[in-house]
């Protein structure tokens, strides 16, 4: 039997399949026995799992117990629909649930990539780079994208949990948007500084790299959750400009941007732009994430309906 995605499974059918385990309740008595509800989720989407044991309810906690948040579980069951949704029905023996071990499975099997070249993606950043002229910022930039280590977790790295780019490779996608809608704008207002807007626009996200753990999932990390991706891009950017001894008239307001490039206080920039350069960062970086937040929710909208109701945007036409 193949192994069904989330996406294609359809009400009453028996599937098998490989998932992520996104959350459990715990172990409850029902008419003929024990049993428990977890949630999991592949690279296409997620559905609930209800495991109906038998009277046993040492072997149902046994199992309960081996599952973890995070686990990756092989599920042969039922599909059925519960108010109106997909669901799966586990009915032991001839359905069950096994924790699966690593290297039984790949992190791309739960994780969305990139639908473009990563490796296209970064040598396009690359030439970007290193077409800038100011010799300062172009040694910044370079002293990232020209790192091997740097690169390689680069490349592969969400940029964001679920709103946008929330994929591997998908920090790399936001960045080169960023970018190329930066050098747009340069041409359009050709006093704007492009190698300081470029720097800002490279460099923004950054502290993503940290701020995301990705593990079967994209999740955030203690450290990333404590003090956030806007924080830790200023940091690492202040030391290596320190090591670098950028000029200071630089360094202040490659800051700038790294702190206002969310653009309002309530956004969490805890400064509003004060130069253009900064002002077209936060507009590139605002516009290349909420044009693909759109585009992603209306592409995984699952309904006939002509409209999606979404809290950032409020009715979104998908006709």
């Amino acid at each position: 039997m193949i192994s069904m995605l989330v996406k294609n499974l359809v009400a009453y059918e028996v599937f098998e399949g490989k998932y992520v385990v996104k959350f459990k309740k715990p172990v409850q008595k029902y008419a003929k026995g024990y049993m428990f509800h977890i949630r999991v989720g592949d690279s296409s989407g997620e559905v609930p799992v209800s495991y109906w044991g038998s009277g046993n309810k040492e072997d149902v906690e046994r199992l309960y117990s081996l599952i973890k948040r995070d686990s990756v579980v092989y599920i042969s069951g039922e599909t059925t629909l519960y108010n109106e949704k997909l669901a799966v029905n586990v009915n032991p023996p001839v359905g069950k649930i096994t924790v699966m071990k690593e290297g039984e499975y790949e992190k791309s099997e739960f994780i969305p990539e990139s639908e473009k070249d990563t490796k296209e993606m970064y040598a396009e950043l690359t030439r970007v780079a290193d077409s800038m002229e100011n010799h300062h910022l172009k040694e910044i930039v370079h002293s990232y994208i020209k790192d091997p280590a740097f690169s390689e977790k680069f490349i592969v790295h969400p940029g964001a949990m679920y709103k946008h780019h929330g994929w591997l490779g998908g920090l790399l996608e936001h960045t080169l948007n960023v970018v190329k809608i930066c050098d747009f704008l340069h041409k359009v207002h050709p006093q704007l500084d492009r190698d300081l807007m470029i720097t800002g626009a490279i460099l923004h996200d950054i502290g993503k790299m940290r701020e995301l753990e990705v593990t079967t999932h994209i999740r955030p990390s203690t450290e990333g959750m404590l003090l956030g991706h806007l924080a830790m891009t200023f940091e690492d950017v202040s030391k290596k400009m320190d090591q670098l001894k950028t000029p200071e008239e630089l360094k202040i307001k490659i800051k700038h941007m790294l702190l206002s490039h969310h653009g309002k206080l309530e956004y969490g920039s805890p400064k509003q732009p004060a130069i253009p350069e900064a002002l077209a960062v936060y507009m590139a970086d605002d516009t290349d994430s909420k044009i693909t937040e759109m585009i992603t929710y209306i592409n995984k909208a699952n309904t006939d309906d002509d409209y999606i109701f979404l809290n950032n945007f409020g009715n979104v036409y998908l006709k």
